[in-house]
């Protein structure tokens, strides 16, 4: 069964999550993936394998004896860059451990000997169950990975304990994450900042910027997708948080410099996507001033640098730096950050050019590197900027 892309199976077993499945393949299909879907017979009751055949343009498979070539459980098995069970219900994973192969899917399971990915999916009393709990942990130290599952709404109602199937969004990131080919970025802990800061005046009014975090968000995904070990630490903002990357929520910049010399004791890269206010109040308000108390001056002093005080320890650490601009010889002053702070690269924008810089989804940068000329992009998605910057971080590890 020889492909040039990756080749996942997905696995459905019998639950009321399997229509996720359905977007999950989707998703997969979306990124390039090539995609077969086996069905347990269970399955096949809750979503109809038309409709999988529907979304992925391939066969859905299901029985050994039915539509199913003699050795498929051995080709799928085998040539399979990753074997995905969602949703893997109690049932499924209590076959799996005890090895039994009296489907198709489960007979795939027994011959797999490399990845597999589970995104369990069952009533939180039944995955709470120390039976399942066990399953659990036999499987993972068989080498399976597990995806979820979440707290939230189940079939019978709400729930405070897991039980619900991961979304496909969390489950296509963990998948791409394993799939990530051997690369510069595999493998390495890469730590990036993003978003604003907030400085408080008083307890409701704060001194901060319009970053979105989007460039930050943007670069933790794609370097979650390089197979990168990623920690993301994000000021406030709306921004739903990327799946697969450990997340921390900052407020002020004292908060994101605790935190970057906390998480970067040991990173192989850093990257600070984030817009940290550069002043504070000097002496903040206990309570709210009335405006009745008419003209207000403040007297504001400056936050730390945190590029200035991030301590690199003996390992390499390659360092981004970002640059905002509004005009002038914005790339001169960009080199001049980069010699100052000893960084590997800058990335520079302007924050008046219409589509790049702040509360927009595209981003038009320059990268100005140690050695090499500076490198402008044209004006493109921040995913796709994303992208390019960390082939350029990959350049630096290589």
């Amino acid at each position: 069964m020889p492909h040039t892309h990756p080749h996942v199976t997905l696995g459905v077993s019998g639950g009321i999550a399997g229509y996720k499945s359905c977007i999950l393949a989707r998703r997969l299909v979306e990124r390039g993936v090539a995609v077969d879907v086996v069905l347990t017979r269970a399955a096949g009751e809750f979503v109809r394998p038309l409709l999988f055949e529907g979304l992925t343009g391939r066969p859905v498979l299901g029985s050994l004896w039915e539509r199913t070539p003699a050795l498929a459980h051995l080709d799928l098995a085998k040539q399979s860059d990753l074997v995905i069970v969602a949703p893997a219900t109690a049932h499924l994973l209590a076959r799996a451990t005890m090895g039994l192969a009296d489907d198709l899917l489960t007979t795939i399971l027994v011959a797999r000997t490399g990845l597999v990915l589970a995104a369990p999916a069952m009533n939180d009393v039944m995955y709470a169950h120390p039976a399942t709990q066990a399953n659990v942990a036999a499987l993972g130290a068989r080498g399976w990975t597990f995806v979820g599952p979440e707290r939230g709404a189940l079939a019978e109602g709400p729930s405070e304990l897991p039980g619900r199937m991961s979304e496909p969004e969390a489950i296509v990131a963990a998948a791409l994450h394993l799939l990530a080919p051997p690369g510069p970025l595999k493998g390495k802990k890469v730590l990036i900042t993003a978003g604003p800061t907030r400085e408080h005046l008083d307890p409701v009014r704060v001194i901060t910027n319009r970053s979105s975090g989007r460039m930050g968000f943007a670069l933790a995904e794609a370097a979650h997708a390089r197979g990168a070990d990623v920690t993301l630490i994000t000021g406030p903002t709306e921004l739903a948080l990327p799946a697969g990357v450990r997340a921390q929520r900052v407020e002020t910049t004292s908060d994101m410099e605790r935190a970057v010399h906390v998480s970067g004791a040991d990173v192989d890269v850093l990257i600070m996507a984030a817009a940290p206010a550069d002043f504070r109040p000097t002496t903040p308000a206990a309570t709210k001033r009335p405006r009745a108390n008419g003209h207000l001056t403040l007297e504001l002093e400056s936050t730390s640098d945190i590029l200035s005080t991030f301590s690199r320890t003996q390992r390499r650490v390659i360092v981004v730096g970002f640059a905002l601009e509004t005009g002038g010889d914005a790339v001169a002053r960009a080199q001049e950050k980069l010699n100052s702070k000893s960084l590997d690269l800058v990335v520079l924008n302007d924050a008046l050019e219409p589509g790049a810089g702040f509360e927009v989804t595209t981003n038009r940068v320059t990268i100005v590197r140690k050695h090499g000329a500076p490198l402008a992009l044209p004006l493109a998605s921040k995913r796709d900027v994303a992208e390019r910057i960390l082939d350029e971080v990959e350049s630096v590890l290589s």
